[in-house]
């Protein structure tokens, strides 16, 4: 059984990865990734050029999981495309939108490369996909002659987005686990991932949180309560609330969450807006409540919590009114986004709040704004003129990931024989490294280079 990385470098980026047994080829995942453009947003595939490939498994729906699939399924015509149902459904509308982003780059950075993929191309690699259940088995087989090397594989519910899965893969009397991304917390509306407890050879895990330790006396309901407070203490200063949000899993969770505060009384009714993205996700939510496992699985966000609908014109024309919320991709405040356009408007006006609740790389605008000091001349969007930070600026821990603790305990009760570290920059793989090497000495704990191959 062989194993290839073949995202670019240790980091969280264009997550995809090669696994080869005795008769069957595949993949897992095909991300894009977020911060590179053109060629180099995609995985390394160059250790696929003299291969076959037999089979891609996508997890989730998030870019950097799906985000190329279009561009991999048209060099390879003969795979076949496996994903849990809710991710097919999810899977479809993003990769659509990213059509969209794509060709309005392709004006802003003039390059002929864009879009990847079209429109039509996506509807036609939709068709192909098999959408799967949870714990369903399912086979991929090679052309290569076996008595025993048939592949097996069924997915685990992730607990981290709608349609989030782990892989569990049989093969060549080995069985394999890849984990996604995970959460084993339960959030406002994602319950707690449920995985394998044994019988596991080679677990292929996640490391995102690595390098972030639980803060002391953390918990999400105190953690929540601090949230309703800041967004209060914003209203009694005539301000308003930006958060920032990813437009699949962080914008549900925040309104769910916003719907949990108006019950409770810890925040009056108020007007909530989010994208025009964003309303399409959380649709998508609304309508698979009672198919997959969910918290306050009777709630229906766009109903309940009734939130308005901005989008890339109509933001224009939204001025920071008092007293509102507005929870706008994308998480990271990218230039050009919603999260961006607001931000700039209110940036510089002390009775306004902007409140992270997800992560943001330390050189996205979002991470730039949440380093910054009070007076400090930030700039949030290259085109534009600098600004002076004046707004309240606060971050909340609601990682949709798995914390470093728990998943070096649930590798510990695995106890395989081999562990795969992905899906981690390099301080965070490397304090998992470590942590594990000591806990699990009779364990062989890898950090796959790019474009490596290993054997399992």
């Amino acid at each position: 059984m062989k194993f290839i990385n073949l995202t670019r470098q240790t980091e969280i980026g264009a997550n995809c990865y090669y696994l080869e047994t005795s008769d069957a080829r595949l993949v897992l995942d095909c991300g894009m990734h977020p911060k590179r453009e053109g060629e180099e947003a995609l995985p390394d595939w160059r250790p696929l050029e003299n291969r076959e490939l037999d089979a891609i498994i996508i997890t989730h729906a998030h870019q950097d999981h799906i985000g190329t699939l279009p561009v991999l399924m048209r060099r390879r015509p003969q795979a076949r495309v496996f994903m849990p149902e809710a991710t097919g459904e999810i899977g479809s509308a993003l990769l659509h939108n990213s059509v969209n982003v794509m060709s309005r780059q392709r004006e802003e950075l003039g390059t002929v490369l864009y879009p990847l993929f079209t429109h039509r191309e996506t509807e036609r690699a939709a068709d192909l996909w098999q959408l799967c259940n949870l714990r369903q088995p399912f086979t991929v087989r090679g052309d290569r002659a076996s008595n025993d090397g048939t592949l097996c594989f069924e997915f685990w519910d992730a607990g981290h987005v709608l349609g989030s899965s782990g892989v569990l893969l049989r093969a060549d009397g080995r069985t394999v686990f890849y984990t996604g991304d995970v959460n084993f917390d339960g959030q406002t509306l994602m319950q707690a991932a449920v995985f394998p407890q044994s019988g596991i050879d080679v677990l292929i895990m996640e490391c995102t949180r690595g390098d972030t330790p639980v803060a002391a006396g953390w918990s999400r309901e105190a953690e929540e309560r601090r949230f309703a407070e800041a967004i209060d203490a914003a209203f009694c200063r005539g301000g308003c609330v930006l958060v920032p949000v990813f437009a699949l899993g962080k914008t549900q969770e925040v309104l769910g969450m916003l719907w949990k505060f108006r019950r409770e009384k810890w925040l009056p009714d108020c007007p909530i807006y989010i994208g025009g993205l964003s309303s399409k996700m959380t649709g998508i939510y609304d309508r698979r409540a009672n198919q997959t496992r969910r918290q306050l699985a009777r709630l229906q966000l766009m109903q309940d919590v009734a939130p308005f609908v901005l989008n890339g014109q109509t933001i224009g024309q939204a001025p920071a009114r008092p007293g509102r919320i507005y929870a706008l991709s994308s998480g990271m405040m990218t230039a050009k986004t919603l999260s961006n356009v607001f931000a700039r408007r209110i940036v510089e006006k002390p009775e306004h709040s902007i409140l992270f609740v997800g992560y943001a790389d330390p050189e996205s605008p979002g991470g730039i704004l949440q380093s910054a000091k009070l007076g400090d001349s930030i700039s949030l969007d290259a085109d534009e003129p600098a600004q002076t930070l004046r707004c309240n600026v606060e971050r909340f821990q609601f990682s949709a990931h798995a914390s470093r603790e728990s998943l070096l305990e649930y590798a510990v009760q695995l106890a395989p024989r081999k562990i795969v570290l992905v899906h981690g920059d390099p301080p965070a793989v490397e304090w998992m490294r470590n942590q594990l090497s000591a806990r699990l000495p009779q364990s062989e704990v890898i950090v796959p280079a790019p474009d490596v191959e290993y054997e399992l």
